[in-house]
């Protein structure tokens, strides 16, 4: 997405301006990240005042009048001059609610609100993500159907291979997204609260505020992290919570990413083969030097986003691995870069997919040229099953296939002609039993077993039920701005 006011003079993240959409970008943006601090504060003395602490209603509502009021010019000289994040918009927020000040961030932390803040945003991030999932997953479903009985030559090794449909190659992309929403599902559910834990896990400050009574300790867990839309909270940890929940995260978008890489790649080689391309508008420039290239741009920019989402694990890996005892702070960099890249680059590419997605071509007539060049030589067996019912010896004929099938090879390789097989077979006198069914034998429908079938059977029974999780958001268009 375009940035409204560009700054020239500093490095700005691709990710951020460039490929991820408007909403990503907030999750991760300080005014979503300080907003949610306050509110948490808030939550916070909410539930000590529940519990009996000192707490008027009037510090809440000022407190809660004020979550968008942030200065952050004022924030940041703070934070010049005592080094400490935290503490600096604790003042900041001190100093727009004057009434408050003395109640905010009571027997807290910096974790408190530093790492349940981003358990929030890890949460809100998926919430973007899954239902652009699904509208991959609906817009190649639609492409899968409206495909499903076209033949086309299957690839082993990248050589040709038995047929396969257009639809039915559609649906093992469809097969790995499903995979992906179902980790990105259970990654999102999986995810806790951190909670009202104190400075190593132990909860003793909030003891010592209670004076030693250990339900309302557990309750104020429990009001706070209700209060902040979780279900659950981490019933032990550290200073942080547990560094492999990053792991966890990164690693189902770091899996979406290899699909992606997947599902391109094809694309790319289809493309190259003009057999199918992605969007190309009537005004695109495909080359500043070659005005007639056709480059699959928005594919090759997914891979290249996929492959910076495959990477990003190391980090969360690395981080959680070297984590010492309660905590140490060499995770904080890392992960203000890490984890909001690896949400920022997810996004970017499923934008990508479903713009792709929703205008891929069809070439009917190259498809079938390439089958012609191929189809003879897979069709060898059912020409020979056809001599053997029509009383010929299945030795003898495998070995005028193989004489045919040779000529007919050189003239494609080395010359450079059509594959002429099939017309060698029509004017062979040997094969003259079944020359009245040589063009039935080698209708290419023929060859594409169950595809048709599998597809129906996989939307019906796969996809659809997934789909319907999503009823009410899957009609919003993929826009590309660059």
């Amino acid at each position: 997405m375009a940035d409204p006011v560009p700054d020239y003079h500093h490095y700005r993240n691709p990710l951020a301006y460039r490929y991820a959409s408007t909403e990503m970008s907030f999750n991760f943006s300080e005014t979503k990240k300080f907003t949610t601090w306050r509110k948490l504060w808030t939550y916070l003395a909410k539930g000590e005042k529940e519990l009996g602490l000192p707490i008027t209603d009037e510090q809440i509502k000022d407190m809660e009048a004020n979550w968008y009021n942030i200065d952050y010019e004022f924030a940041a000289k703070e934070e010049e001059k005592i080094r400490h994040d935290t503490m600096a918009h604790v003042r900041t927020f001190s100093a727009a609610c004057p009434k408050a000040a003395p109640i905010i961030h009571l027997g807290a932390t910096s974790c408190y609100v530093g790492d349940n803040t981003d358990l929030i945003v890890l949460r809100d991030g998926f919430d973007i993500l899954l239902p652009k999932v699904a509208r991959c997953i609906h817009r190649l479903a639609k492409f899968s159907l409206e495909q499903k009985d076209r033949p086309t030559l299957g690839f082993t090794h990248l050589q040709p291979a038995q047929l396969t449909t257009v639809g039915k190659r559609a649906a093992l992309w469809i097969q790995e997204l499903l995979m992906d929403e179902r980790a990105m599902s259970r990654a999102r559910d999986d995810l806790r609260f951190r909670g009202v834990k104190g400075t190593t896990g132990t909860q003793a400050s909030f003891l010592q505020l209670f004076e030693g009574d250990n339900e309302k300790v557990k309750k104020l867990d429990e009001l706070v992290t209700q209060m902040a839309g979780f279900e659950k909270v981490y019933p032990v940890c550290g200073q942080t919570y547990t560094r492999k929940v990053d792991v966890e995260c990164l690693n189902v978008l770091a899996s979406l990413g290899a699909t992606v890489h997947k599902i391109c790649t094809d694309i790319r080689l289809l493309a190259n083969m003009k057999e199918i391309e992605e969007p190309f508008e009537s005004s695109q420039i495909g080359s500043s030097a070659m005005p007639y290239k056709r480059n699959p741009m928005r594919s090759e920019r997914c891979c290249a986003l996929a492959r910076l989402l495959i990477a990003l694990p190391s980090n969360s890996l690395n981080t959680a691995a070297t984590q010492w005892m309660e905590r140490t702070l060499d995770d904080s960099a890392n992960r203000r870069i890490s984890l909001a890249d690896s949400f920022l680059a997810a996004d970017s590419v499923l934008i990508l997919v479903q713009n792709i997605a929703e205008g891929l071509v069809v070439y009917p007539s190259v498809i079938q040229r390439h089958i012609a060049q191929e189809l003879p030589f897979m069709a060898s067996e059912n020409i020979i099953m056809a001599m053997v019912k029509a009383g010929g010896n299945r030795q003898e004929c495998h070995e005028e296939i193989r004489v045919h099938s040779q000529a007919a090879g050189n003239k494609v390789k080395q010359e450079g002609l059509e594959n002429d097989l099939v017309e060698r077979i029509k004017a062979s006198p040997y094969f003259a039993p079944i020359h009245g069914q040589i063009d039935a034998l080698l209708n290419p429908s023929t060859f594409i077993g169950r595809a048709p079938q599998q597809v129906e059977e996989f939307l019906k029974c796969e996809v659809e039920p997934v789909l319907k999780k999503y009823e009410g958001k899957l009609e919003s268009t993929s826009t590309l701005v660059n």
